[in-house]
């Protein structure tokens, strides 16, 4: 049974229930974009372009798809307004504001791990640019 508070829930974060908590996060969290997602709705509520700009080089199909799993898995909200063109709004849930120390943790440690295997084994002209975060207006969360 379902209702509005409660989705059904996905059959991968079924499965990963019944291996250990830490597949459930990859099942939840795991999969392209998704905690790039969350870490820009960190910030604040984001309308759907925004979000893909912030994001990156998503494809809208991509982009939606991810929404609509961490919609149903509980850790984003999706409001709409009824407006000529429509307006959608995404924001995180109680339960994905609690993701803020991972991402955080997630993100440094990625820079680090940038830093120590990835830009030494670039090509010299490639290893000359600065890693790319985020675009410089999509907040300071860093």
């Amino acid at each position: 049974m379902t209702d509005e508070n409660h989705p059904t829930l996905r059959e991968p974060v079924r499965r990963a229930y019944e291996v250990c908590p830490v597949e459930v996060s990859v099942a939840v969290l795991g999969g392209a974009w998704k905690m790039t997602i969350v870490k820009h709705l960190l910030d604040a509520p984001m309308r759907y372009g925004a979000l893909g700009r912030a994001v990156g080089p998503v494809t809208p199909r991509v982009l939606t798809r991810q929404l609509r799993e961490l919609e149903s898995d509980g850790i984003v909200e999706r409001a709409v307004f009824p407006e000529v063109p429509p307006k959608v709004v995404y924001s995180l849930t109680e339960q994905g504001k609690a993701l803020a120390p991972f991402v955080e943790a997630l993100n440094d440690w990625g820079k680090n791990y940038a830093e120590q295997m990835i830009v030494p084994r670039l090509p010299p002209s490639a290893g000359d640019s600065e890693p790319v975060d985020e675009p410089a207006d999509a907040g300071s969360r860093r």
